[in-house]
């Protein structure tokens, strides 16, 4: 179950599935927690095709100038077409998120959702969204974070174990202790120099009426399974879905399977130049 689709039918998948229930949950998060300022810069990194974003700007009023960022081509050409339906004043631009194409020192508020980014380059992705802040300037950045996505972690531990691949475990504790703990999350923003941090948690449920609805929903058949099946040799991926499958159906005993995910968000100040 390798994705073949194209950047543009990601791009498409993320705005009709994606964004509307996986990613309003972290939009939520900010804009419960998020002061906007009432002028200025604003940066939104990893905005995906924008929807969040444009209701921040509508929110924000003329006097605030968003530029958003993000790595999928297409999902930046979808935003813009939508900005541009909607005379929305917000600017897109592709972008590494690891290595911003940006200046010091020059935005009043920066934005990261990584809720989709892999794990390494989060940590990397903060730097740069620190690096581009103005003294002062407020940043904001949200994940998932240690204990998210638990009940598939066991199940797949024991798929890989009943179709003879417990070689692969060790693959699966990876994935868990890569999920950042919240107290992690702060310390990374403690050591970017940042002041004033606070974070928020909430955990989110996604629920399914089958293993067979599971793997094949957007969300984790193009976003998430692409990361967490990474280190499974193709040739076993049938058997694995099978497995899969097979165990959520047992353990769900006619009710719904649910993914649950520890949305965290963390804001803090920014003191000096970088």
């Amino acid at each position: 179950m390798s994705s073949t689709k194209t950047d543009k039918e990601l791009a498409f998948i993320q705005d009709l599935f994606i964004a509307p229930d996986w990613g309003e949950r972290f939009a939520e998060l900010i804009d419960q927690h998020v002061r906007l300022p009432n002028e200025g810069r604003a940066l939104y990194a990893a905005a995906g095709t924008g929807s969040h974003a444009m209701a921040l700007q509508e929110r924000g009023g003329s006097k605030l100038s968003l530029l958003c960022v993000d790595e999928n081509s297409e999902c930046i050409e979808l935003a813009q077409a939508k900005a541009t339906a909607t005379n929305e004043q917000t600017e897109f631009r592709i972008a590494k998120l690891d290595n911003l194409d940006l200046p010091d020192n020059r935005f009043d508020l920066v934005i990261g959702n990584a809720s989709l980014v892999t794990r390494p380059k989060v940590r990397k992705m903060f730097s740069e969204m620190v690096r581009v802040a103005a003294p002062g300037a407020t940043i904001a950045l949200a994940l998932p974070t240690a204990s998210s996505f638990g009940e598939f972690f066991s199940i797949y531990w024991e798929a890989l174990y009943n179709i003879g691949l417990l070689d692969r475990a060790g693959d699966v504790e990876q994935l868990i202790t890569e999920l950042p703990t919240v107290s992690e999350v702060e310390q990374m923003a403690d050591a970017e120099g940042l002041k004033d941090i606070a974070s928020w948690t909430r955990i989110e449920e996604f629920n399914y009426d089958s293993g067979e609805q599971f793997l094949s929903s957007p969300l984790v058949a193009e976003f998430l399974m692409q990361e967490w099946l990474a280190l499974v040799p193709e040739t076993n991926r049938a058997d694995l879905f099978g497995e899969i499958s097979r165990l959520i159906n047992e353990e769900r005993h006619e009710a719904e399977f649910a993914l649950s995910v520890k949305a965290t968000l963390v804001v803090g100040q920014k003191e000096h130049s970088h």
